[in-house]
């Protein structure tokens, strides 16, 4: 296995509401696209210190197509003074889609659809919510993407994205990567069967 940078999409709105994105198109917030500059940094010291001064530049970078992960690849790349550097939008790495839950919070899902919501409970890894997808699913298209993935890459993607991944990449359970903290504004790092989340620059 290759070393995989994994980067979430900094803050939106919706992420501090509480509502689910899914495959709805929205944008960072001040917040989010502070991140995503800050992001840089940390990436920067994991790419030298395993490969060597000037490995970044010929990182190859792969963003969700959403707004939200392409505004925090662009701005990720600015802050590293690579803004030329081609970003190759994938759609395998897009977010798990929710469907007619997008842009509701988890109470009003309680709610408005308790049978759907007490069926998720039950078997989160293989149910999808109506007009939307199964972490299962999604881990079948991520994993296309990985088997691909010959050479170290960053991947800047999401929550969802990031849980398959783990489960994927570093073996770990599907009930426990489902509720694992995803952060934002740092480097999940994959390698040889491990991941690690990687310290911010100035912090333990």
């Amino acid at each position: 296995m290759t070393t995989i940078y994994f980067v979430r999409h900094g803050e939106t709105d919706w992420n501090r509401e509480g509502r689910l994105q899914g495959k709805t198109d929205t944008d960072l917030n001040a917040r989010g696209r502070s991140q995503a500059r800050a992001v840089a940094e940390t990436l920067r010291r994991a790419v030298e210190a395993d490969f060597g001064a000037g490995a970044l530049k010929d990182l190859p970078v792969y963003a969700s197509p959403l707004k939200r992960t392409r505004q925090t690849a662009d701005l990720l790349l600015e802050a590293l003074a690579l803004p030329g550097l081609a970003i190759g939008l994938e759609p395998r790495v897009a977010e798990i889609g929710f469907g007619h839950w997008e842009g509701r919070t988890w109470s009003e899902i309680r709610m408005r659809d308790p049978i759907n919501h007490r069926d998720r409970e039950r078997d989160r890894w293989r149910f999808a919510p109506p007009g939307g997808e199964s972490y299962a699913g999604v881990a079948e298209r991520v994993g296309g993407f990985l088997a691909e993935s010959e050479r170290p890459c960053c991947v800047v993607s999401h929550g969802g994205v990031a849980r398959v991944m783990m489960h994927l990449l570093a073996d770990l359970p599907a009930e426990q990567v489902l509720h694992a903290d995803i952060w934002q504004g740092r480097v999940l790092r994959f390698a040889a069967g491990q991941m690690a989340w990687l310290p911010r620059p100035g912090h333990a």
